[in-house]
């Protein structure tokens, strides 16, 4: 969910003369580093080149170059992959078997997949005589003035799952009136970083916030005051995957293989950061099973994005 706004970088080292395979992610440094490991201990070492953008940068380059992005393969929100596959065409179907939990397109595969929650800091709670807040409607409650943190639509998909959760339980208007009082609770602690109200919320600067659910649980698990509720309206999710870039002809044959050997090799590790399982074989573990999972009634693409940007921008 991974967030937007992670800073670009470049690695790989020096490969054995054949073309390096370009690697463009939007993935945060865990998983770019669990990527690279399944990589470089599977054959692959020095044989990519791996740059990381924020999404929305990722995302514009996708749209607007198409098949003339100089990336050969490429981990991104899958919202974008598809909106990018249907303006664009630019995608490869996988030439190897993907076994997930539930359907994807042809041309990519997950990688990882983030719920959203609401963050507690327990300790800020009891000092402050607050509530345990049950719902995302409860942020919008005055109670939690100068108390809350979110983070913003229009640089996070991170915001996208609570939005996503305040539209499909009150619809559209319903959905406004909420967010308004949640950005007027928030302040000026509305987050460009997906991470930043978890930051805050761990540090004690918030005793309320939005996250990402596997980090809090994460932070629970290692004694901090942090905890979570999986909010009334339903835990929201997003997908990353991977796809291979059509070049036809120029084509970099490894690209098919290195998309192979993440989703093969990489999973384990990634699992340890972002512990839902989306494969056959996989499990989750007790502690990251949300409450109430639900999928948003549309299908997720850019240009629904930037309908609920619009709405979250007229509430602020």
């Amino acid at each position: 969910m991974a967030a937007v706004g992670i800073g670009a970088g470049i690695a790989g080292g020096s490969g054995s003369g054949e073309e390096q395979v370009v690697i463009y992610s939007n993935a945060d440094d865990e998983a770019v580093q669990a990527m690279k490991n399944a990589l470089d201990e599977n054959g692959y070492a020095g044989e990519y080149i791996f740059q990381t953008f924020g999404t929305s940068e990722l995302g514009g380059k996708l749209l607007a170059e198409g098949k003339n992005i100089e990336a050969d393969l490429l981990t991104m929100s899958t919202f974008y992959i598809d909106s990018a596959q249907e303006q664009n065409e630019m995608f490869r179907d996988l030439e190897f078997e993907v076994n997930t939990l539930d359907e994807f397109p042809s041309y990519c595969a997950p990688i990882t997949a983030q719920e959203g929650t609401i963050l507690v800091n327990t300790e800020m709670l009891k000092e402050n005589g607050l509530p345990m807040p049950e719902s995302l409607k409860d942020l919008a409650d005055s109670v939690y003035s100068g108390y809350l943190s979110v983070t913003d639509l229009s640089s996070s998909s991170t915001a996208w799952l609570l939005v996503q959760g305040l539209i499909s339980e009150y619809g559209e208007d319903g959905a406004k009136e909420v967010l308004t009082g949640i950005y007027e609770n928030a302040g000026d602690h509305i987050e460009d970083s997906g991470s930043a109200p978890l930051k805050k919320v761990r540090a004690g600067e918030a005793a309320v916030g939005f996250g990402l659910r596997q980090q809090a649980v994460a932070d629970k698990a290692d004694g901090l005051p942090v905890d979570y509720v999986d909010p009334q309206e339903g835990n929201f999710s997003l997908t990353e995957s991977v796809a291979v870039v059509d070049k036809g002809a120029d084509s970099n044959a490894k690209a098919m293989e290195m998309a192979r050997c993440i989703i093969e090799n990489g999973r384990e590790e990634l699992q340890t950061y972002y512990p839902l399982a989306l494969y056959e074989g996989e499990t989750t573990d007790a502690a990251n099973i949300s409450a109430n999972p639900k999928v948003f009634e549309e299908p997720l693409t850019v240009d629904l994005l930037e309908e609920h940007q619009e709405l979250s921008e007229a509430c602020k």
